[in-house]
């Protein structure tokens, strides 16, 4: 279990997903697949992930007043994370995510983000007590970039941790990266930030470097099949990926970035909380669904491929 307390602060969706031979092309109608609903969103994802890893988690998030936002706060209750400070908007109606997979674990996800796009910097300010409390803090870019930005700077003149998984790609800003102690983009997402266009493991460094020269302290690129490369300012290594069958790779993001910062919490060095990422990440993708594919601790302390 962790000694420190970690906060994520974020989106929840309910997913609603269809599984089928191949993603639809523009215009294109596929018959055929397999329908399901799996609660989502991927702060909501990265709180359940620390909870099941044994974290110390509150989770920041607003939803609607409509069945999908009683049926997620009942759920994280479920889970153990404390709900303290979950919203619940009764003019937005909860968000959902339309996903699409195919038989190659492939995804595309469409999102309406709902009451997620109302999540303001008021609402964190009414949430001061539990960005005190926490020593890490988990950010995504599911919610309005304002109420990152607010967060972030809030936590860092706290003088907390704070860790942002920079997805869906977006522009960030330079006081934003300032306050970050890392930042985890996929291939994507740093070279968006960088400009640099990832091809292989020189180029992913390249980035990394450019990225830490923002003023960001500590750099991973996740690098999907091949692992994640580990930046500390000084030191770069690849931690590799654990090899699996995979079937669906919707939450695998979200799954790393939960179980690095419970790692972290644990006291471990970044290339160890990045190496037990992997590793619960390497489950999630064996798994349909987001929430679903959440390993926990047992199973991850026990995998070993």
């Amino acid at each position: 279990m962790s000694e420190s307390k970690i906060l994520v602060i974020g989106s929840s969706n309910t997913d609603m997903v269809i599984c089928t031979g191949h993603l639809p092309l523009p215009g294109e109608t596929v018959i055929g697949g397999t329908f399901f609903m799996n609660p989502g969103g991927k702060g909501a994802n990265q709180a359940v992930t620390v909870a099941r890893l044994g974290g110390r988690v509150s989770f920041i998030c607003k939803t609607g007043s409509d069945i999908f936002g009683h049926q997620a706060n009942q759920l994280f209750n479920e889970e153990g994370i404390d709900t303290s400070y979950v919203f619940s908007d009764t003019k937005n109606p909860s968000g959902v995510a339309l996903i699409t997979v195919d038989t190659d674990a492939e995804n595309c996800i469409v999102v309406a983000p709902g009451a997620n796009a109302h999540l303001t910097p008021n609402d964190l300010k009414r949430s001061a007590e539990a960005v005190e409390a926490a020593d890490i803090i988990l950010l995504q870019l599911e919610i309005p970039m304002q109420t990152v930005e607010a967060a972030a700077m809030m936590a860092y003149r706290l003088g907390k941790k704070v860790v942002l998984n920079p997805a869906p790609a977006s522009k960030l800003s330079a006081g934003l990266l300032e306050t970050l102690y890392a930042i985890t983009p996929n291939e994507t997402e740093a070279e968006a930030i960088s400009g640099i266009r990832i091809t292989d493991e020189r180029t992913a460094e390249e980035a990394a470097r450019k990225i830490a020269s923002m003023g960001v302290c500590n750099v991973i690129i996740t690098l999907g099949a091949k692992g994640a490369l580990v930046f500390d300012g000084a030191h770069c290594e690849i931690v590799p990926a654990y090899k699996t069958q995979a079937v669906d790779t919707t939450a695998a993001g979200d799954v790393f970035n939960g179980a690095l910062v419970v790692a972290l919490s644990e006291g471990r060095t970044l290339p160890e909380a990045v190496r037990f990422a992997c590793k619960a990440s390497a489950i999630s993708v064996t798994r349909v669904g987001a929430q679903n594919s959440v390993p926990y601790r047992t199973e991850v302390d026990v995998f070993n491929l």
